[in-house]
């Protein structure tokens, strides 16, 4: 037998040769180009994997090796000791959320101010009990008895538990729509579960944590598998886990053997997301979702002995993405509104953590995060919904209450009681039990106490981001223009669309121009690509082709540019225009302007949309006009009769340089990721020669034709 020295040796030994072949020619080629640290990062985390996959065990680390990763102060002799000891800190000194040191006053308010939401997060909580999920837009999962973690449901998809880094999850016939998977994965009914727990005493939610946790921690050894191959799902889970833990602290079920397991498995879950932080993979909400669960980790068990430099290691890196992901306009750097409120949501979450536990943050932390909700509150369309401009992945951080995907509200509200901002809370409305439960009793009455005030403007430039928005008021029946003429995205523009110079419309209150939205990411790649195409979005084919060329689901080969030349906001007019050059790319080049004038004080809320190409040879323009799921719409000559479920109607014609036609095109609106519903859309088609202009007129009609 080799003594253990000659083993390690052969081991390393092995190792070397391993990591030569994987340094490849076209590996060398990858680096060329890249920074010293990223070369040094990309090569750590490399070799981190190389030695999970030769030296990695499967096994749970024992007790005496929990006590080693506990600062000495905080141990009581054996693991369960110590961790009675921690469960008791828990309970009686409150360094997290400040709603965790009101129990009783919160379920008496939540019971008093909130019994439907009281209602609705019981009912989904006994269904997670019995194992039956509504994740992201599909409702009724079953992942089998008991519960199969690996298993994608809607294509009966299941990986196995190979390392972690073996795994092509963005392949649909290896892991099929792998964002389901995770999204059951992240835990978030754990949560749903200790509020039950809080609300009504039954231990029967602690129990099914107990149960499901067990089973979770029995079927995915660490670093293998699929739900170990993102580091942002490994910190959702960590934060869901560090939720429930706070929650169910107090519980009798919660036995220190559990607990002990419970430490362990976040320990690991802290060491992997440290380990492979998305410093050069994605560089987007992977990296702060990231650093945020290791600031969550460092603040919830300063038990641990690397909880300061998880702390300081998150914290750091929130900082330093805080000015990139949010431009001096608030607006989120990928051009997604959804990733917006991601965004927004993660520094909500560090300011409240921080102030729970003393820490001070820099006065940038404040204003960048004011800068990002007032961008919200001024997309958030006249009905409460927003729009989901570019990628929408249809999770949360957390889930604290039932919630539409497109309602940004209870964001908005959380951030009127930190900041005392009046107009927040006229849009954000009645008080949201997020806030209460994020900022305890003390927050909810914050909110109340504030005045409602309507913003001061109607109509605002986002310069930077490229966002337009007109109005003509603030209430519920007010109309309404987002009008989309910014970058493309960011660095591989991952959750970009081809939505240059595309808008939507509110008029009177109801949403009549939509953009359709996501649907999926990996699950189908023909409906990843139509979702983000320009044929789906409020804006003009030429020839047939897309403004900006898709190249895989996270990438492109071609992006158009987009400028904003001009924008006038006036008491009874807003006037916009801007062009880009995504059809340049054409044997015979089309440059496209458009512009967009809105009538304010016109009774029946009228649009008028200017689009001229510049152009040589003979083209095809088709302008598309979707409308949202459940209306209905008829084509006749060059003008298209849109009715609502409630009878109203919307004329659009169309007119130019030549003759315009008029159809409708059976589409797909996707109000929640994994969810499309069919809706028409009004395509005006017109084909030309040299320089052409469109105009379409947009309005209400006053009277039913």
């Amino acid at each position: 037998m080799l003594s253990l020295r000659a083993a390690l040796v052969s081991a390393l030994s092995r190792q070397r040769q391993t990591l030569k072949m994987l340094i490849t020619r076209q590996k060398l080629k990858k680096l060329r180009g890249k920074s010293i640290h990223e070369i040094g990062v990309r090569s750590r985390q490399e070799l981190s994997k190389l030695g999970e996959r030769v030296f990695g065990s499967t096994v749970e680390m024992n007790d005496s090796a929990l006590l080693k990763r506990l600062a000495p102060s905080s141990r009581n002799g054996s693991a369960e000791g110590t961790t009675e000891l921690i469960l008791e800190r828990i309970i009686k000194r409150h360094v997290f959320f400040p709603a965790l040191g009101s129990r009783e006053e919160i379920a008496t308010i939540i019971e008093r101010r909130f019994p439907v939401e009281r209602r609705a997060l019981i009912e989904r909580a006994d269904r997670a009990i019995d194992a039956r999920f509504d994740l992201l837009g599909l409702e009724g999962l079953s992942f089998g008895d008991p519960i199969d973690w690996r298993l994608e449901p809607t294509s009966g998809r299941r990986t196995g538990l190979e390392h972690w880094s073996k795994i092509d999850y963005l392949h649909p016939d290896v892991a099929g729509d792998k964002k389901v998977t995770w999204e059951l994965n992240r835990h978030s009914h754990f949560v749903t579960l200790g509020q039950a727990y809080w609300l009504t005493g039954d231990e029967k939610y602690c129990e099914s944590f107990i149960t499901q946790a067990t089973s979770w921690m029995d079927a995915n050894p660490v670093s293998r598998g699929i739900n170990w191959a993102s580091s942002l799902e490994v910190a959702f889970r960590a934060i869901a886990w560090l939720w429930a833990l706070h929650l169910f602290a107090a519980s009798h079920k919660m036995r220190p053997h559990f607990a002990v397991r419970l430490l362990k498995q976040l320990w690991a879950h802290g060491r992997h997301v440290n380990s492979y932080l998305s410093h050069y993979f994605s560089a987007n909400t992977h990296l702060t979702g990231e650093a945020l669960a290791l600031f969550y980790l460092g603040t919830a068990l300063p038990e641990f002995r690397e909880a300061n430099r998880w702390r300081e290691t998150g914290l750091q890196i929130l900082l330093e993405q805080m000015p990139k992901h949010i431009g001096q306009d608030g607006v989120y750097f990928e051009q997604s509104s959804y990733y917006q409120r991601y965004t927004a949501d993660f520094y909500t979450h560090l300011l409240v953590l921080a102030r729970a536990s003393g820490a001070r943050l820099p006065a940038e932390v404040e204003e960048r995060l004011a800068l990002a909700v007032d961008h919200l509150m001024w997309i958030t369309r006249p009905d409460g919904s927003a729009p989901l401009v570019g990628d929408d992945d249809g999770g949360r951080l957390i889930t604290l209450a039932t919630r539409n995907s497109n309602d940004y509200r209870d964001t908005i509200a959380t951030a009127a009681a930190i900041f005392n901002r009046g107009d927040w809370k006229f849009v954000a409305g009645e008080a949201k039990v997020e806030t209460l439960w994020l900022l305890g009793p003390a927050g909810l009455k914050s909110y109340d106490e504030i005045e409602p005030r309507t913003p001061a403007a109607c109509s605002r430039a986002f310069t930077e981001g490229g966002y337009y928005v007109m109005r003509d008021g603030w209430s519920r029946d007010s109309s309404y223009v987002l009008i989309d003429c910014g970058p493309h995205g960011s660095s591989s523009c991952g959750h970009a669309h081809a939505d240059a110079l595309a808008f939507e419309f509110a008029a009177n209150g109801k949403t009549w121009l939509v953009d359709p939205g996501t649907f999926t990411y990996t699950g189908n790649q023909e409906m990843r690509d139509h979702f983000r195409s320009t044929h789906a979005h409020n804006t003009v084919t030429v020839d047939d082709e897309s403004q900006s060329v898709t190249s895989g689901p996270f990438s492109w080969q071609h992006v158009a540019r987009a400028y904003a030349k001009q924008f006038i906001s006036q008491t009874d007019f807003d006037y916009f225009e801007g062009s880009h050059d995504g059809y340049e790319q054409l044997a015979d080049p089309v440059t496209h302007t458009r512009s967009v004038l809105f009538a304010k004080q016109h009774p029946s809320a009228c649009l008028i949309v200017k689009d001229r190409f510049q152009a040589n040879d003979q083209h095809t323009y088709a302008l598309r006009y979707h409308f949202p799921a459940g209306c209905s719409a008829e084509a006749d000559g060059n003008q298209v009769i849109a009715t609502s479920n409630d009878g109203q109607q919307l004329k659009i014609t169309v007119i130019g340089n030549t003759t315009t036609t008029a159809r409708i095109e059976e589409g797909w609106v996707s109000e929640a990721y994994g969810r499309r519903d069919p809706a028409q859309v009004a395509v005006f088609e017109a084909t030309g020669s040299g320089a052409q202009e469109l105009f379409s007129f947009i309005s209400l009609q006053t009277e039913s034709l």
